[in-house]
């Protein structure tokens, strides 16, 4: 039985990510890497055509399929070393072209360029298709949300209103933002085949290069791999390109944290604006049965939690010895963690139901079925909707009335009337009875204006048309793909 098992927690093995990122596919790149080497030193003839007719479809599965398993009884019984392990097992299926292979590869132009195609493939196959996904459910809930009243929030205290959907779209363009970072730094993966210290030594002073013509033997090999070159590499390939991918990563992987602490605090019982499905057999609590936890908006934060643990292990391998040493070797070995907690989340917020079948139903997605409370939005923007327009008052009483400060006006003397009276013209008016400056500077101020003041549902500045707007630019980035 094979071993899928992915790096990091067990209790976290997101299905997507095994084909690249389980144990035992880990040395499928590198096979993809030495065939690749072969069939360019082929091509350019220096092996005999003899020892290429080993070379068919069937030896090259069989060499695909060499488990990490494998490597690893030969690497800790015979070789104490990785690649060549890899080879010894290579060479049991190549019969005479054997004595060819990892010619003139040193081990990290295997192991750092079948690197970047498992971050490539696993941006392109598992990754992207759920950010996508994501993308699509958030863009048909900014618009269905666009115009719903909520009150907004800074420092935790209610501050003017906006709706629903235009919270939505801050994340959605975030996430639009990060996933298009992604893109970017995923095409910008590089793979190396320069040898020991990245001179190309061998190809150049054995002749090898000499048999490419205008194109070099590394570009061959990695032109066949779908992969740029790094423009000079050492032992190692430069740790910038894939360091700035998980960095893109770990970005996105805040965004949905970010999605997560929003919605676990507007659950919370006092506030109750948002609610997490709850699914038939679930427990909240193992002793107090009334509670339904927000666990999936927990978790979407605590897999950020973790990544910020990961991506210092990106940070500590950005130095090496001179070429290179060996201390960054088996940190690179966890940087698929980042990836395997992004997927994690993303597919925390698009998991479905299953029916009695065990199949997933359609349009089930948990993040479609968070449900709205707008009894709770409407009761919590009426809790002090006597006082949030305090903006307005202020900049009216300044730009029309000609009052100097008004914001001290509102903030020392209006506030502490309006806790009594419920409202600030209340209590502007109050002052206004016995203050001619302030009593003026009110009669200044334009009916339209003062007619906004009595309706603070309606103080939404362009929340709604912002959100329809980000909306689109979801719909745009699906379309382009």
């Amino acid at each position: 039985m094979p071993n899928d098992a992915l790096p990091g927690n067990p209790r976290y093995q997101p299905s997507s990510l095994k084909p690249i990122f389980g144990y035992d596919n880990l040395y499928v790149p590198v096979g993809e890497v030495e065939i690749a080497t072969l069939q360019t030193l082929a091509e350019i003839g220096l092996i005999p055509e003899a020892d290429v007719a080993y070379l068919t479809d069937k030896v090259i599965k069989q060499v695909l399929s060499i488990t990490t398993t494998e490597v690893d009884e030969v690497e800790r019984a015979v070789t104490h070393h990785d690649i060549r392990a890899w080879v010894h097992c290579a060479q049991k299926h190549l019969g005479s072209l054997g004595r060819w292979v990892h010619i003139p590869l040193t081990s990290y132009d295997a192991l750092d360029t079948a690197r970047s195609l498992q971050f490539a493939r696993a941006h392109q196959q598992a990754l992207k298709p759920l950010v996508e996904h994501l993308i699509r459910i958030l863009c048909e809930k900014v618009r269905a949300f666009a115009d719903l009243r909520q009150i907004g929030r800074t420092h935790g205290q209610h501050a003017l209103p906006i709706t629903v959907g235009f919270w939505l779209a801050t994340i959605l363009n975030r996430v639009l933002y990060n996933i298009g970072q992604m893109d970017y730094f995923a095409r910008g993966l590089v793979g190396k085949v320069s040898g020991a210290v990245g001179a190309h030594n061998a190809q150049i002073g054995l002749g090898i290069a000499a048999h490419c013509g205008n194109t070099s033997f590394e570009e061959r090999v990695l032109h066949k791999l779908g992969l740029n070159l790094a423009p000079i590499s050492t032992q190692i390939l430069p740790p910038e390109p894939l360091a700035y991918y998980l960095y893109s990563a770990c970005m996105l992987s805040a965004v949905l944290a970010q999605f997560g602490r929003d919605c676990r605090h507007l659950m919370r019982s006092e506030i109750g604006e948002i609610c997490e499905p709850f699914e038939a057999g679930q427990v909240g609590s193992s002793t107090m049965a009334h509670k339904r936890n927000p666990i999936n908006f927990e978790n979407l934060e605590g897999m950020w939690e973790r990544n910020i643990g990961e991506f210092v292990k990106v940070l500590l391998t950005m130095i090496s010895e001179h070429q290179r040493d060996l201390t960054s070797s088996p940190v690179a070995r966890d940087f698929p963690i980042i990836i395997v907690n992004l997927v994690q989340q993303l597919e925390t917020l698009l998991r479905t139901k299953r029916d009695k079948d065990g199949k997933p139903v359609e349009g089930s997605e948990f993040l479609r079925r968070i449900t709205v409370n707008e009894r709770a939005l409407k009761r919590n923007m009426d809790m002090n909707a006597g006082v949030i327009l305090a903006e307005p008052l202020y900049l009216a009483l300044q730009i029309f009335g000609g009052y100097d400060d008004a914001h001290t006006l509102i903030n020392e003397r209006v506030m502490p009337i309006a806790q009594s009276y419920g409202d600030l013209l209340s209590a502007v008016a109050c002052i206004a009875g016995r203050d001619p400056e302030v009593k003026a500077a009110l009669k200044k101020i334009p009916s339209d204006i003062m007619d906004i003041l009595y309706h603070p549902h309606e103080y939404v500045g362009d929340a709604p048309q912002k959100a329809l707007a980000i909306a689109d630019e979801g719909m745009k980035y699906l379309l382009a793909e």
